[in-house]
């Protein structure tokens, strides 16, 4: 988007924290002698239902990585990152994460599942009161389960991903200002910690007096085949949108059987851009809305290095993964080459840094290590200059909602012990 639309909003031409990290570490740390090599464990669904997930932010990942590595790496040596595939379960993430602990991993990165990032969180605290000396930290790039900044929050775990509540308040602030929101809204969620939040957060826009809630389900993750029902309840509810946090096959199979069914009705999610969605949809997603951390449209320089690189323009997963990736390259750009590497100072650079990314400042609030970011707004359009699932249909950029404007007050369950 080149010219200011009504929401103020303008095109970035850098790439964010990576360009930061590359033209920083071409006087630092290309130079610098060389100690310990930093390693990175993306422990993933890459196999499973959940693999189309899993896959895309492992290739983000391993995008982020390629690029600290062509700026001259860590230590002065190149990162590495090892994958590993949890299977799409807890007790998969689990026995993933001790095998990291023995290959030497550093750091873990991932995103896909609430359950798994629990449990990777959990793996890690543990590690640490066991292993002072060889600390571990999760980078959370996609789970958005409040607990993980709440009671379950700790030094070594941090989320590059907005909760449930920050992308409600994106879309209904955006929707309601295009007016396209409607007076009349029906959320549909997956049973459990981010579909549960997502519908909470939905509530309590209504209850602001946005719009009226005229109905809400929570369902089984991954099982539902036929959502024909539920969209018999969408219809009979007489909602002119509908606010979705589902995801994965999820969603999906919701979008495919809402246009089966004619339904015409406004979509406000979370995923939207998930490869398929908008295939499935046909002409009927036009006019649905996504909120995301970033939209190529803001950053073609990066789009375009991004399909020399892995293939193809980066989508879903893939760029919120560099989103992540992109500010802990400048996290590390910030501190000074070692014989070894310094799990905790890396947290503490992490605490400490700020970005002017693709969509605004980001930083990362010490207190709980929730990732203070602007959210960007789209909507299914054909003037969008990055089509999808080869249609004429893409995600054009209409709005950026300010982190101010989005993030929520610490939790008094995060009690946090700071490294000594």
């Amino acid at each position: 988007m080149t010219e200011p639309n009504n929401t103020g909003m303008t095109r970035r031409g850098a790439m964010g924290a990576i360009a930061a990290f590359a033209m920083l570490a071409q006087s630092r740390m290309a130079s610098a002698a060389e100690g310990e090599g930093l390693k990175i464990a993306v422990i993933e669904a890459l196999s499973g239902p959940q693999a189309s997930s899993g896959m895309l932010f492992l290739s983000g990942i391993e995008y982020g990585t390629r690029k600290i590595n062509q700026a001259g790496g860590f230590n002065g040596k190149d990162v590495e990152i090892v994958s590993y595939d949890n299977a799409g379960t807890s007790t998969g993430a689990s026995s993933r994460f001790q095998q990291a602990v023995a290959d030497g991993c550093h750091l873990i990165v991932m995103g896909s599942s609430s359950a798994i990032v629990s449990q990777l969180s959990e793996d890690a605290r543990k590690h640490a009161l066991r292993n002072p000396e060889t600390p571990m930290i999760l980078i959370n790039v996609g789970s958005g389960a409040l607990a993980m900044t709440g009671e379950r929050c700790h030094f070594h775990n941090f989320r590059m991903f907005p909760i449930a509540s920050m992308s409600v308040a994106a879309l209904t602030k955006v929707m309601g200002d295009e007016g396209t929101l409607g007076k009349k809204v029906f959320t549909i969620n997956q049973d459990y910690s981010w579909g549960q939040e997502f519908q909470a957060a939905v509530e309590g826009r209504a209850a602001q007096g946005d719009f009226k809630l005229v109905g809400s389900v929570l369902h089984d993750v991954n099982r539902i085949q036929d959502f024909s029902p539920y969209v018999a309840q969408i219809k009979a509810s007489g909602a002119d949108t509908v606010l979705t946090g589902n995801w994965s096959n999820d969603l999906l199979l919701l979008i495919k059987a809402c246009a089966d069914a004619s339904l015409g009705v406004r979509f406000g999610t979370c995923f939207l851009d998930q490869p398929g969605n908008i295939g499935n949809a046909g002409v009927s997603a036009l006019g649905h809305y996504v909120s995301t951390l970033s939209n190529c449209e803001l950053n073609p320089e990066f789009a375009e290095d991004f399909r020399s690189e892995m293939g193809h323009y980066p989508v879903y997963n893939e760029t919120g993964a560099t989103v992540g990736m992109g500010f802990l390259a400048a996290a590390l750009a910030s501190m000074e080459p070692g014989e070894t590497v310094d799990v905790e100072a890396i947290g503490l650079a992490m605490e400490q840094t700020e970005v002017e990314g693709d969509n605004g400042l980001q930083s990362m609030r010490a207190e709980d290590h929730q990732f203070v970011t602007p959210l960007v707004v789209s909507r299914v359009d054909r003037e969008a200059k990055y089509p999808a699932d080869d249609t004429d249909m893409g995600f054009l950029p209409v709005a950026r909602v300010s982190a101010e404007e989005l993030i929520y007050p610490v939790q008094d369950s995060c009690q946090m012990p700071r490294p000594t």
